[in-house]
């Protein structure tokens, strides 16, 4: 837990509801973000391996097609949200140079220092921060980066709405958003195969490699709970952003949203 996130008000006494959802369960609100904590401590080690594993090695084509999409030049500064182990940020700090800056942003420490460690490992050093932080609050300047991306990482915020406001705050007018997430598959075919997968087989893997099946039962889970294309659009709408479009990759197993600011 960061230090700025000790201000935060505890509870709302307005009408909204004070539970969220766990994956498939109900929660407080005020549980779910050390629940999210402790399954992300718990696979930090192995998350490279078991994204290789589970994704069987596409999740890095789609983190391609995102850095492609992201159009970041020498001189930006980039937030990378919720960027866990890095793999965006080592791409982007050699986009944007000795002049540009990236900020690697998680609000997990045990996903933040294998990302520093493994960074620092490839000799990347210069124009990368890193910053522990909540996305709902966001502890940057209004109108600070011409492009934050956050991939498979929204779907594991307690509040998605506030945190695309605090996205939309401290880009710069001009600046993109791409949130690269699972979502809904196309077809009724794939989507069955791929519940299959997600349910029987992906915990398994997760007991095997990480010793760790409950979190990857909630990882299966938490896909399943986040709002799917046109709803997650929508909710980029609401928060401000403008020119809003998706694009879908694998089937609509994962998809990229995109969003500006003017």
């Amino acid at each position: 837990m960061s230090a700025h996130d000790q201000n935060h008000p505890i509870n709302n006494d307005n009408s909204e509801e004070a539970t969220t959802h766990f994956g498939f369960q109900t929660v407080e609100k005020n549980e779910k973000e050390s629940k999210v904590a402790s399954v992300f401590h718990s696979v930090a080690q192995q998350y490279d391996v078991m994204n290789d594993l589970m994704s069987f090695g596409i999740h890095r084509l789609w983190k391609r097609f995102t850095i492609d999409a992201s159009g970041v030049r020498p001189g930006n500064k980039v937030l990378d949200l919720a960027g866990g182990t890095g793999d965006l940020t080592a791409k982007f700090s050699q986009l944007v140079g000795r002049e540009g800056k990236v900020i690697l942003a998680d609000i997990n420490s045990s996903m933040l220092n294998v990302g520093r460690d493994k960074l620092r490992d490839r000799g990347l050093v210069q124009n990368i921060e890193y910053v522990q932080a909540n996305a709902q609050y966001l502890p940057f300047e209004d109108n600070t980066f011409d492009v934050i991306t956050i991939a498979f990482g929204l779907r594991n915020v307690t509040d998605k709405d506030m945190a695309l406001r605090s996205m939309y705050r401290v880009l710069k007018p001009g600046g993109r958003l791409l949130v690269l997430e699972f979502s809904k598959p196309e077809h009724e075919l794939v989507n069955k195969a791929y519940d299959f997968y997600s349910f029987n087989i992906l915990p398994k893997m997760g007991e095997l490699v990480a010793k760790d099946g409950d979190s990857y039962q909630y990882l299966a889970e938490s896909i399943r709970m986040h709002p799917d294309q046109e709803t997650l659009k929508n909710m980029m709408d609401d928060a401000g952003f403008e020119q809003t479009s998706y694009k879908n990759l694998t089937g609509g197993v994962v998809a990229l949203h995109k969003g500006y600011k003017f």
